[in-house]
């Protein structure tokens, strides 16, 4: 169900892929030729994605003798939608690796890792290799387009131009309503609010993620911003920090996976407030890291068997007490 949710996100990046490609470059490409090279630019992530994180789990379930878990098909789609489009294949099988063995293998498989390994992959891949994974010429692919001998255009995401120029920069570039459908340079997954939110519906209804959670880091990253704000630590309205980054598709995707998150129910609240609000402050405050969510939720990860356990405590000590007086 997860990779079924996923699906609006991959297929409108795929086209957005090309859009962006077609734009910045003047090419005269149609919605189809768009969506058939974001595809094809696509499919070799996935491909790399799939073949190595498989290999491993299909590798390390013969040395323990386990049947292979399927939880690998939800990691495997995951990773492609958070990096850049033209990140080097060997660089991405490289972080998938590493992340398959030291963040699940090592740990016990599936449902033993204590941190998202899709997030721990793009971790790894921003602070090994930083010229690949940020800056203005990395969002947009001309690899296949007939462009070999063109210098790379810089196309800045929203929350890069709003950290450097404010609101009125980035609304001259970029409107709100082009934020909210997808149309921005970005992670392939991660432009549109429109796709995301079918994905969240989707799990939601299924009853496969917590709403409690993404709606407890979607109201944190709004007081966190609102409070910025006001404060005067920027001049964006608290909702723009929803449709910039990778804030939503990490609140509905990459939080509220079950094994890394909290799992009492007063502690889903508490974790993805946390998530959201941490994540904004890492935007505002933060001077040379203008993306927030990755390093909040692996952070919450570390913490949601404490935020359980602090929870669990204080239930018991209530129920104690009840009974004491009884």
């Amino acid at each position: 169900m997860v990779v079924i949710a996923l699906v609006p996100a991959a297929l409108f990046g795929m086209y957005n892929v090309g859009l962006q490609t077609s734009t910045l470059y003047g090419l005269e490409w149609g919605f189809w030729r768009m969506f058939f090279y974001g595809l094809l630019r696509m499919l070799p992530l996935f491909v790399v994605s799939y073949v190595v994180g498989l290999a491993i789990e299909f590798g390390s379930a013969q040395i323990r003798g386990e049947e292979v878990n399927e939880g690998y098909l939800v990691t495997g789609f995951l990773i492609p939608l958070i990096v850049p489009v033209d990140v080097p294949l060997w660089m991405l099988a490289l972080a998938t690796a590493f992340s398959v063995i030291f963040v699940k293998e090592v740990f016990g498989g599936t449902g033993m890792n204590i941190w998202n390994p899709a997030l721990v992959a793009r971790a790894f891949l921003f602070f090994s290799y930083p010229s690949s994974m940020s800056g203005s010429s990395v969002w947009v692919s001309k690899t296949w387009a007939g462009l070999d001998g063109v210098d790379a255009i810089s196309a800045a995401t929203p929350l890069a131009i709003a950290h450097d120029g404010g609101v009125s920069t980035l609304t001259s570039q970029y409107s709100f309503m082009d934020m909210f459908w997808g149309f921005i340079p970005g992670s392939t997954g991660e432009t549109s609010v429109v796709a995301i939110l079918i994905g969240a519906l989707i799990l939601v209804w299924t009853g496969v993620a917590s709403w409690k959670i993404m709606v407890s880091s979607i109201a944190g990253g709004l007081l966190v911003g609102w409070l910025g704000q006001i404060g005067g630590a920027t001049d964006l309205p608290c909702y723009f920090q929803l449709v910039m980054g990778g804030f939503l598709f990490g609140s509905v995707f990459m939080a509220t996976d079950p094994v890394t998150a909290a799992q009492t129910e007063c502690g889903k609240w508490i974790y993805g407030f946390l998530i959201g609000a941490l994540a904004v402050v890492v935007r505002l405050w933060n001077p040379g890291y203008m993306e927030g969510m990755m390093l909040a939720i692996l952070f919450m990860n570390t913490m949601a068997p404490l935020i359980d356990h602090c929870v669990v405590t204080v239930h018991t000590n209530r129920r104690a007490k009840k009974a004491l007086n009884a």
